[in-house]
């Protein structure tokens, strides 16, 4: 099917196809103060050199059993990570650290620049992580729509030619992730996202290669558009190495569009919670 400008813009704009996403951004906001208040991280820690490279690290009362970092969405061009320290709640409360991983944001820098970020994250982590109390040797990284293909491109790294003796990541999530980036080159937000056809694709998950056999759970709402729909089955079916085991379709949640299916992570007996909570080794 060829994609009109409507169509994309119907499909894509979440804001517009969820008329009360302003009550969950402020959810969003309110769980994710709380979190901080409860869980005393340590914040801004800083892994590179951009202004918003830097994350914060929600530790456990006890040694780490292994680390989730979280990379939150927003099109590669909004919100923050003080905007999603409530994923960290459940994940604590059984023993692992959490990373929720900051980002400079287009039209400042390009969505290339944010891939290369969030690899330094990455990096950082494996190197640095154990000094702060997280434990890198388990780690999952998850993410959400543009932070979902944040996750999926991490699976894409040579982290060997990184200076690492090993793939560091155990397991992935792309939550409502974008993994063909073509359509973006339609929407109106591209207009600060600024990406052309030939750099859409070269940054889009289902055009490459996972490099190892990394297990990625793939979810969605249920009750998202028939392209965030799309965007998690083509990425299934283009790495089926990645299925977690036990898994045969994408994760489709029951009643959630693109902003309740985050909040989701908030809760320690949800799906997704569990799901993720099995990836680790």
């Amino acid at each position: 099917m060829e994609l009109t400008r409507e169509f994309v813009e119907h499909e894509y704009n979440n804001r517009a196809r969820v008329p009360d996403h302003p009550k969950w951004l402020a959810r969003f906001t309110e769980w994710s103060a709380t979190a901080r208040q409860q869980l005393a991280p340590k914040l801004d820690l800083r892994y590179g050199p951009g202004a918003k490279e830097t994350l914060d690290l929600f530790l456990p009362a006890g040694p780490a059993r292994g680390t989730l970092a979280f990379i939150h969405g927003g099109y590669w061009r909004a919100l923050d990570k003080n905007d999603f320290s409530f994923v960290a709640t459940p994940f604590v409360a059984q023993g692992y650290a959490v990373a929720v991983v900051n980002y400079d944001l287009c039209p400042q820098v390009t969505v290339a620049t944010i891939v290369d970020e969030c690899k330094r994250a990455i990096l950082w982590l494996v190197r640095e992580g154990a000094q702060h109390g997280a434990n890198p040797s388990q780690l999952v990284v998850s993410g959400h729509s543009a932070g979902g293909h944040l996750a999926a491109m991490m699976l894409t790294i040579d982290w060997r030619a990184e200076g690492l003796p090993h793939d560091p990541i155990a397991a992935s999530v792309s939550l409502s992730g974008v993994h063909d980036l073509a359509p973006i080159t339609l929407f109106s937000f591209n207009s600060d996202i600024r990406l052309d056809l030939a750099e859409a694709r070269r940054l889009s998950p289902v055009n490459l290669k996972a490099r190892a056999a990394t297990p990625l759970l793939i979810a969605a709402g249920a009750d998202e558009t028939s392209e965030f729909r799309r965007q998690s089955q083509i990425l299934w079916d283009a790495w089926p190495a990645n299925r977690p085991r036990g898994e045969s379709a994408p994760m489709f949640v029951p009643a959630r569009d693109h902003f309740t299916v985050v909040l989701d992570y908030a809760e320690a007996d949800s799906a997704l919670t569990q799901k993720t909570l099995a990836l680790f080794p």
